[in-house]
């Protein structure tokens, strides 16, 4: 594996999420990413409530692939950057272990500072430092 740096990842990771340009986050993708990424998020409380009650006891969201990796960033900017004026900030030190990198991240209001949620992000990479899959846990 090629060495990388785990902060600078971590920021570019997150960096990706609030790009205002639809080619410079597409842009952005191809260089994080394996063209197979794939973006695994453990849903909030009220979508798990209701994989529960119709009898799905592990209920994960996935986006496999470029385009489906673009729309769901492109989704969670127009959400939560360009709608609530969000933006997303590492808190703590990005860790790498082997293939491996985990950091916690934070949800910040943009014009007062203010942190208003955040989760934790586990990236597995491959042998060209790609992003192969990415395990997101907002609250955590």
């Amino acid at each position: 594996m090629i060495e990388i740096d785990a902060q600078a990842l971590a920021d570019r990771y997150l960096a990706q999420w609030t790009e205002p340009d639809a080619a410079g986050r597409r842009a952005a993708i191809e260089r994080l990413w394996a063209e197979n990424g794939c973006h695994i998020l453990r849903p909030p409380a009220e979508i798990r409530e209701i994989a529960e009650e119709l009898g799905f006891a592990h209920t994960a969201l996935e986006a496999q692939g470029y385009d489906a990796i673009e729309s769901r960033v492109a989704r969670s900017y127009e959400r939560f950057v360009e709608k609530k004026g969000f933006t997303f900030r590492r808190c703590t030190d990005a860790m790498r272990l082997h293939g491996v990198v985990r950091f916690g991240w934070e949800t910040v209001v943009d014009a007062t500072g203010d942190v208003v949620g955040g989760g934790s992000e586990i990236l597995v990479l491959d042998d060209d430092g790609r992003i192969e899959a990415d395990y997101m846990f907002p609250g955590a």
